[in-house]
């Protein structure tokens, strides 16, 4: 067990996060699979992409993602595929929104619960792998019930504030804002009317609780 800061918590999650991510493109193909070496994480075989420039940008990804959860500014997390055509087809959802809300000067004291007469917060270290390591397993399962990616389709990591959450402001400026799409003018954050949902997890390890599923779009983007 570790003690647990708003830090150690969110380092954590995005440890996991990268290789979600990595987990995702090998999944659903996104690059060739002559791309990916094989390794472990939670005592779990992953696939890893081997490209500087795909790691590289996945390490940026993250590392902006990590910056607004450090804020306490965002809802959830998403991996957004597209088709050839820039289509939204999948997104992998990672609801963050039970994390704590914890002031930016005490991103480094110790996370204690509000009832006095329970122990001060602890980040079970074994639980918290075990949750990540079956969540692993359900993504790398999605491929089952997802079906063949089709080719040339592309992805992209995408936040969602809080509703009273400031947009991230900074120079040079990681994110690009996106609107709810209509039906007619599909977005990365688009939700297809005729969407399926898909559970994955809902994880709870110490104050690490975030749920998880997929997103998929109506058959007319598979087949555009």
């Amino acid at each position: 067990m570790a003690e647990t800061t708003f830090r150690t918590l969110i380092t954590a999650f995005t440890d996991f996060l990268t290789v979600a991510i990595h987990t995702i493109l090998w999944e659903r193909s996104i690059y060739p699979k002559t791309s990916f070496l094989s390794a472990r994480k939670y005592n779990f075989p992953v696939k890893q992409n081997r490209h500087p420039k795909v790691c590289e940008w996945i390490n940026d990804a993250v590392t902006a993602v990590e910056s607004e959860l450090l804020k306490g500014r965002v809802h959830s997390v998403g991996v957004v595929i597209f088709t050839k055509d820039s289509k939204p087809l999948e997104r992998f959802v990672f609801d963050v929104s039970r994390f704590p809300d914890v002031p930016v000067d005490d991103l480094d004291t110790l996370l204690q619960s509000g009832d006095a007469d329970e122990p001060q917060s602890i980040l079970p270290v074994v639980e918290m792998e075990e949750q990540f390591r079956a969540t692993l397993s359900k993504l790398t399962a999605s491929r089952t019930s997802l079906g063949p990616a089709p080719e040339g389709c592309t992805f992209t990591v995408a936040i969602e504030l809080k509703p009273d959450a400031l947009a991230p402001v900074s120079h040079p400026q990681p994110w690009i804002p996106a609107q709810v799409a209509d039906d007619e003018n599909d977005g990365a954050t688009a939700r297809h009317p005729t969407a399926k949902t898909t559970p994955l997890r809902a994880i709870k390890a110490g104050e690490m609780k975030f749920e998880a599923w997929i997103e998929e779009a109506g058959s007319d983007a598979a087949d555009g």
